[in-house]
């Protein structure tokens, strides 16, 4: 039997459901504040899918795809490779030991916090108690409160359910099984184009189909059509106002009905389809019905801003409690949820919560667009510096980038930042950090960013913004 008990009976019990980026930080730091902690999940050892079927697999990946990108093109450079040889059966053991090596460095720091751990299934029976099945029993485990962590899993319309090993969704495609002749994702959002772009660089012929007017829909068009440039040399096509109204496993694939913004349906067969259509919170068939809590429309667990749903004693972070689905939001959440059960004023209000997309060039960004602002009714400027103007990114053969600040008229505040270029997911933390403090453009243009780096194009776009930026003429404000 599960029990949270100790021998004084006084401990507040905290039960956390899902190990993801959510929820074992939420134990560790319970754990830190004194509580009695049993952290339950169906693997072995905590990580969630983030760390073994989602981000740190597929950035594994993405890692070699660039390192395979950089080794053709250094011949524009005098440095000729031949052809990549890759031995697949490798690279899948190099991938899982990175998995294995995180998780297992996860699972020493769970018995460091003296976190319990229960593998299995939580169902929730009522406000105050979890039923784990776990091996074919069902363990009670009593708890004062509750954290639902349990994420998201890939969404697969039901027109594309196919019951065959040819058609992949972003788990599958992870398992890297072989390198296919062609493959076609559905799916033009980040998670098409970064595993796409993991394939095209492995030897695969690539075809996007997206049923928007645009891939990477509701991120800035300019900032998507550097990495569309891109693309272009890198996917056999890529096809918007696209769907595909069905699959159908033939001889040698899958045959996919592709119908185009006019209505017209062709056929064509591709050895492996890879399903990338969004993610769907895990809050079905958790037992939530038993309590107060609510699920909303898209099947996000409604919660309040300490994260507390409508029954006192659960909370809900991460995937499974609404957009963004990002990990760094459920791990900034766990810190939130911990703290208002510990009693302690708390509220998830983030000014700026970063996003990047990994693909080749990245693209990131935080706080609010332009666009952001004026529905705000804020009144806002853009200012931007163009990577052809950087120092680093010409001698690194990578001008293909752009840094951008968004300012508050009057104060001059800074509201947001974008960047498309390499290693844009690490320049985007000074956004973040100028957005939170409510830093002024005059703060980062008077801040010395060290030459010839990367990082110097922010400095160099609040430079902009005062017309004296010293490597990109621009009108004087």
């Amino acid at each position: 039997m599960v029990s949270s008990d100790n021998s004084g009976g006084d401990n507040f019990r905290l039960a956390v459901l899902g190990a993801g980026p959510g929820g074992y930080p939420a134990a560790f730091h319970a754990a830190e504040r004194g509580l009695d902690v049993t952290l339950v999940d169906a693997r072995a050892q905590p990580g969630g899918v983030c760390l073994y079927e989602g981000c740190i697999p597929s950035k594994a990946f993405l890692h070699v795809a660039k390192l395979i990108r950089e080794a053709r093109h250094a011949s524009d450079w005098g440095v000729t490779f031949g052809d990549p040889t890759i031995d697949v059966d490798a690279l899948r053991d190099w991938k899982d030991g990175v998995v294995r090596k995180m998780t297992n460095g996860l699972g020493l720091l769970r018995r460091q916090h003296s976190v319990q751990y229960q593998q299995g299934y939580g169902r929730i029976r009522d406000a105050g108690q979890l039923n784990i099945e776990s091996n074919g029993e069902v363990l009670p485990l009593d708890f004062d409160a509750l954290i639902v962590a349990t994420g998201s899993t890939p969404a697969v319309p039901r027109s594309l359910q196919v019951e065959s090993d040819r058609v992949m969704d972003s788990t599958d495609a992870l398992e890297l099984r072989d390198i296919p002749q062609s493959l076609l994702v559905i799916g033009g959002g980040y998670i098409g184009l970064e595993l796409g772009t993991v394939y095209a660089e492995l030897g695969t012929e690539v075809t996007v189909v997206e049923a928007l007017p645009e891939i990477l829909s509701g991120v800035e068009r300019d900032l998507v059509r550097i990495l569309e440039r891109s693309l272009r040399t890198r996917l056999s096509a890529t096809h918007v106002n696209t769907s595909v109204a069905s699959l159908e496993e033939v001889e040698g694939g899958i045959a996919a009905v592709i119908v185009d913004k006019d209505g017209v349906e062709r056929t064509e067969v591709y050895e492996r389809v890879l399903i990338a259509t969004g993610r769907r919170p895990n809050s079905a068939g958790l037992g939530l019905e038993r309590t107060s809590a609510h699920i909303d429309e898209r099947g996000f667990i409604v919660t309040d801003q300490q994260r507390r749903t409508a029954e006192p004693s659960i909370f809900a972070i991460g995937d499974v409690a609404g957009d963004p689905m990002l990990a760094h939001k459920a791990t900034a959440e766990a810190s939130v949820a911990v703290e208002a059960i510990l009693g302690e004023p708390s509220a998830f209000r983030p000014l700026a919560v970063p996003a990047v997309i990994f693909t080749d060039p990245e693209i990131a960004w935080c706080g609010l667009t332009q666009s952001d602002a004026s529905a705000l009714d804020i009144e806002a400027t853009t200012v931007s510096f163009p990577w052809a103007a950087l120092g680093r990114a010409t001698a690194s053969g990578r001008n293909d980038g752009l840094t951008r600040l968004v300012i508050e008229e009057g104060s001059e505040r800074v509201l947001g930042m974008q960047v498309v270029g390499p290693g844009a997911g690490e320049l985007i933390g000074e956004g973040v950090l100028a957005v939170e403090l409510g830093a002024r453009v005059a703060d980062l243009a008077e801040s010395i960013h060290a030459h010839p780096t990367l990082n110097e194009s922010i400095m160099e776009s609040a430079q902009v913004f005062y017309g004296r930026s010293p490597h990109y003429l621009t009108r004087r404000r």
